[in-house]
């Protein structure tokens, strides 16, 4: 048999069409932002639907009652949609994501690593939340399959499906989601079989608990983890939007995903949680559509764990380079971001998951907030600084102390605030009061210095369209 051995000149197409569609430590140029805005928002949906967003309806729901569940998942929404629209706006029209927006965004090209280390290890632990979820929803159909192997099963799993870029992950998606829609619907149709549920759903309150009041600020609390990631994982996907559909893609991408993950996902979290006095998607589900639940969960949780993966390599690739100099392909970054979930899912990631989140959304919304001040107040409207995001290492200081004192003070109050030691309202929006705190901090510490640690020189070959004047 005649073994065909591909030319130079075929591998190295292969490897530029990779690094084309990827883009993780540089700009997409003008001519590569060529997707549209409703294949960028269909592959945001693969996280949007994940069973997570579910899974906290409801458990709001269940714990705290349907209106309050829905209060939340309304204010998450809004303010997921806000910031999310921001950060959209801001990768669609330079081209970059926050990793690379955190360079000349107030926190250098050192500083900007470690936000990026940070934003790398939330994804590798969505990893292991969503395919535990996955493990766990399998087992619960074929319990004499071991938890452990299930898990170690689907986190390596996922890895081919990640091997390439964007265009590949639209592709999957858009594959993927008339079955997903499918089951969904069956679910609705054999919910109305099995529930012995026979009051207003939304009248739905636990003993002792009453719509608003400390009830509904737990509720915030819980969503207020969420918010930050989703406004934030969007710019990896925006930079690509066609600039012929930039102010419909701004709003498209950033606050579709929004409005699906958390105020479609969560009511369909409430509809069922409350009719089924149930937590966890990945058991009612199964428990529903016996095989077709476990078919249904696997098919959901496989969705938002390519792009996990996807945005986790883009981040460490980021980090690695900067920082190390170290420069392999995305696809060995992808195969670490796996082992490393996999372990977190045999660690039992998934019991710990409030106080992760609690953190994560303090440093998440903490650091949007800080890019859009960056953006909108002090380059747009104040003039401190350039009037563009530069990303080039030679151009930039190593650490601008406008983003990292932000960050580091907002973050650490933020905290604080989250595990009780200043009252139980601050408690409850603890990311919230963090994000604010970010915002202001961001405009006075650039006043302070004057701009001056955001570039060493200024560029002269930044086009306008990618200027914020």
């Amino acid at each position: 048999m005649e073994v065909v051995i591909p030319r130079d000149e075929e591998i190295t197409d292969v490897l530029e069409n990779e690094k084309r569609d990827d883009f993780a430590l540089e700009k997409v140029p003008r001519n590569g932002r060529s997707m549209s805005w409703a294949s960028i928002t269909n592959i945001t949906l693969g996280v949007a639907t994940a069973m997570l967003f579910i899974q906290m309806g409801s458990l709001m729901a269940v714990s705290f009652g349907a209106m309050n569940a829905l209060l939340a998942a309304i204010y998450a929404t809004v303010i997921g949609g806000t910031i999310g629209v921001g950060i959209s706006y801001l990768a669609a029209k330079t081209g970059l994501n926050v990793n690379l927006l955190a360079r000349g965004g107030g926190f250098g090209y050192l500083g900007a690593s470690i936000t990026s280390l940070i934003y790398a290890l939330n994804f590798i632990m969505y990893c292991g939340i969503e395919g535990a979820i996955m493990a766990y929803a399998v087992h619960e159909y074929v319990q004499f399959i071991p938890v452990w192997v299930l898990m170690v099963f689907f986190g390596l799993a996922v890895i081919p499906l990640n091997w390439f870029g964007i265009k590949q992950l639209d592709k999957l998606q858009k594959w993927t989601m008339p079955i997903f829609i499918f089951f969904i619907v069956v679910g609705f149709f054999m919910l109305a079989k099995e529930t012995t549920f026979t009051g207003n759903i939304w009248t739905f309150l636990p003993e002792g608990v009453e719509v608003g009041g400390t009830s509904l600020l737990a509720c915030i609390g819980i969503m207020n983890g969420l918010v930050g990631i989703m406004a934030l994982l969007i710019s990896d996907y925006a930079r690509f939007i066609k600039p012929s559909e930039f102010k419909m893609g701004v709003f498209m991408v950033g606050f579709m995903p929004q409005f699906i993950c958390f105020f479609v996902m969560g009511v369909i979290g409430i509809w069922f949680g409350v009719q089924l006095n149930e937590q966890n998607p990945g058991i009612y589900f199964v428990h529903l559509l016996g095989i077709g639940g476990v078919i249904f969960t696997i098919l959901t949780q496989l969705r938002i764990n390519i792009t996990n993966l996807y945005s986790s390599s883009l981040s460490l690739a980021n980090f690695f380079e900067n920082v190390f100099k170290f420069k392999p392909a995305r696809v060995f970054w992808v195969i670490v971001t796996s082992v490393v979930a996999i372990f977190l899912m045999l660690f039992d990631v998934i019991n710990h998951i409030g106080n992760l989140l609690t953190f994560q959304g303090v440093f998440l919304l903490s650091w949007g907030a800080i890019l859009i001040s960056d953006a909108l107040v002090v380059k747009r409207l104040m003039k401190i600084g350039p009037l563009y995001f530069e990303y080039r290492q030679h151009y930039l200081y190593a650490w601008n102390p406008v983003g990292i004192v932000s960050l580091v003070v907002s973050s650490v109050i933020g905290s604080i605030a989250a595990f009780g030691y200043m009252g139980s309202f601050l408690q409850s929006v603890a990311a919230f009061f963090a994000a604010l705190l970010a915002f202001v901090l961001t405009i006075v510490i650039a006043i302070i210095t004057k701009g001056k640690y955001y570039v060493k020189q200024e560029a002269n070959d930044i086009p306008d369209y990618e200027k914020l004047a």
